[in-house]
């Protein structure tokens, strides 16, 4: 009863002092200036070339993004042909419908520096994706290459095991590439700890499945002994792994790569046995990734040139025992999914 009669006090002094009820928020300012800042804008994909995984894979997620946000995106394929890709960027700069971003896988160190820097100046932001530049690009996402070269090592002395002949042979991809030239120093500062073990052969591939074939080949010819082989992209570690099958080595060569986590290109691989281990980007999060600091670059009233951000990929070796449903992700799942829209 006592209870009762301080609750009717408290709510007849409510009613004599007034209640005042919660005010409504103010309207967001945020998705208006959001939308004001992105809308229109032009966003345009130079990778070396949009005939494999990876590329795709970037398509896919950022087309997906820039159109939900009310922008334009564009690819421009060069075909692994350097100077074509040089006209694409110049094309792309001097045109009336100039893209407001420019994301550009670079073939080497030094090709697109120039047209990279008169982007900039004509007021478009330049991303690099992948592979690293001599070029202060506005920002990077990728893989840190000689990190990766050290997951690779790590993986290849692991797969050889402590009773193998400790040989590990190398297929780089080229002497130009920053991937291929920061991949090998990796490889070296782990091996440079591991003293035992030898690098026996080190031959370029040229991004070639045919030439790694052929130089591997050669290897285990002449290092029939070899315990693990580390080929610097899957796109043609393809053909190390058929000559390691015509070696009759299967089982006995440990094979070692990187790529893009496309689920026929590695996670497939890893299953059969083709690779022991592969050290692979996660797409979706390097598009995610590449997606946040294009949206924060439009946004941030910052001239071009003017802001060097680097955003480093996740990344880990991975092996058969360590696969799940969502290791890799899987280009004709992509495929279909834009094909119904």
């Amino acid at each position: 009863m006592k209870l009762i009669k301080t609750l009717m006090a408290a709510a007849t002094a409510l009613a004599v002092t007034g209640f005042v009820a919660p005010s409504f928020a103010a309207d967001d300012p945020g998705p208006a200036a959001y939308a004001q800042a992105l809308k229109g804008k032009r966003v345009m994909l130079v990778p070396l070339a949009m005939g494999f995984d990876l590329a795709q894979g970037w398509a896919h997620y950022l087309k997906t993004e820039v159109e939900a946000w009310g922008g334009v995106f564009e690819t421009r394929d060069p075909n692994w042909v350097v100077d074509a890709g040089a006209q694409a960027i110049t094309d792309a700069i001097s045109s009336d419908t100039r893209p407001d971003v420019l994301i550009i896988h670079a073939p080497d160190l030094n090709s697109y520096s120039k047209l990279m820097k008169k982007a900039q100046a004509a007021g478009t932001y330049v991303l690099l994706v992948d592979n690293p530049a001599n070029f202060p690009a506005d920002a990077f996402v990728g893989s840190d290459w000689d990190r990766l070269g050290q997951l690779e090592a790590e993986a290849a002395i692991k797969g050889c095991g402590e009773n193998s002949s400790k040989k590990i042979g190398l297929v780089q991809g080229d002497q130009a590439n920053s991937s291929s030239l920061y991949q090998y120093a990796g490889i070296m500062k782990v091996l440079d700890k591991h003293p035992d073990f030898k690098v026996v052969a080190k031959p370029d591939s040229n991004w070639d499945a045919t030439t790694s074939r052929n130089v591997t080949t050669t290897m285990l010819q002449q290092n029939p002994d070899i315990c693990s082989i580390i080929d610097f992209w899957d796109g043609d570690a393809t053909g190390a792994s058929a000559a390691i099958r015509d070696a009759k080595l299967e089982g006995k060569v440990f094979l070692v790569t990187t790529g893009g986590g496309e689920k026929t290109a590695d996670c497939d691989k890893l299953q059969d046995g083709t690779y022991g281990a592969v050290v692979m980007t996660e797409l979706a999060r390097q598009s995610g990734d590449m997606n946040a600091i294009i949206k924060f670059l439009l946004q941030s009233g910052q001239p071009a040139g003017t802001s060097h951000t680097y955003i480093y990929t996740l990344e880990k070796a991975t092996t058969k025992a360590d696969l799940k449903p969502d290791s890799c992700w899987d280009l004709k799942a992509l495929q279909a999914e834009a094909a119904a829209k």
